[in-house]
């Protein structure tokens, strides 16, 4: 066997495979983009089935990943309770929606043995926030479609700058021990870039901002889109994983494409649920 140089780093990306896996990413992302934007234009039952099916998918992958007893229970039941509560808050009936998330989740503690029960559980609110966030914010009354674009701006920036940023710059690890591939630049270049995509797309929209605090607030958003990206990244780590599943072509499976959205989305919906109440989250984004 021929020893590695010294100096070679084994974590580098070789240039040959740089942008290897970008035609499936490029295709399935444009799918992907396609759906999220339609869906949303057309609204209402189709809007709410969208982000649903989504949801009960990263529950699906979340339970699988996890492992432990009663597999297919969990799985059904779990996509039972987030289809009710996306039901209940598409009616209007978020308390209850929230407290048949937070019910499904104990019950699920206390059925389930072992040392996955908690992560189990957690499947549930992990899911459940998704869809519980996304309706959320398009009911709105205000700038509900204009809340969902922006984030949309924000994680999409912010994933692809940041995939081309740590591919095309390098340098220092962001977190190796969890994500051995992203990196500092990266992480600067995507929140940078997300957090300007997001005030064009407001200025597109003609949504009148204060720049700075919406500026600072996209900022915030992406990096929290990143921390998401990398909870995912720590819990396949944990299970041994490389994809949550192989459902995506070129991105692996659901919670893969949508770890970094699901974590700003609810960020997002609770800030904007805070400043202006529930009825109007999109206010609370906008509006300062």
């Amino acid at each position: 066997m021929i020893a590695e140089p010294a100096h070679t780093d084994k974590h580098a990306v070789k240039p040959a495979s740089m942008l290897g896996d970008l035609a499936p990413r490029v295709a399935s992302g444009v799918v992907m983009i396609a759906l999220s934007l339609v869906t949303l234009k057309i609204g209402g039952f189709v809007f709410v089935a969208f982000w649903l099916v989504a949801a009960i998918a990263v529950h699906w992958e979340w339970q699988r990943m996890t492992g432990g007893p009663h597999e297919q229970i969990r799985m059904v039941g779990g996509a039972a309770v987030i289809a009710l509560a996306a039901g209940l808050v598409a009616l209007g009936s978020r308390d209850a929606a929230l407290a048949l998330l937070i019910g499904g989740a104990l019950a699920t503690l206390a059925a389930v043995s072992g040392p996955t029960r908690v992560w189990s559980a957690a499947g549930i609110l992990y899911a459940g926030a998704l869809v519980f966030a996304v309706v959320l914010l398009r009911m709105s009354i205000f700038n509900g479609v204009e809340s969902i674009l922006w984030l949309f701006a924000i994680v999409w920036g912010t994933d692809i700058m940041a995939y081309f940023g740590g591919r095309l710059i390098g340098g220092p690890k962001l977190w190796r021990r969890v994500s051995p591939s992203k990196t500092w630049a990266g992480f600067i270049v995507g929140v940078t870039s997300g957090s300007l995509l997001g005030v064009l797309a407001l200025w597109a929209m003609s949504v009148t901002i204060h720049l700075g605090p919406v500026l600072l607030l996209g900022l915030v958003t992406g990096a929290v889109a990143q921390g998401g990206d990398l909870f995912e990244s720590s819990m396949k780590r944990r299970y041994g994983r490389k994809d949550s599943s192989n459902l995506i072509p070129g991105h692996g499976g659901v919670m893969d494409r949508l770890d970094g959205f699901i974590a700003a989305a609810v960020f997002a919906a609770l800030i904007g649920a805070l400043r202006a109440g529930v009825v109007a989250p999109g206010n609370g984004l906008f509006v300062w």
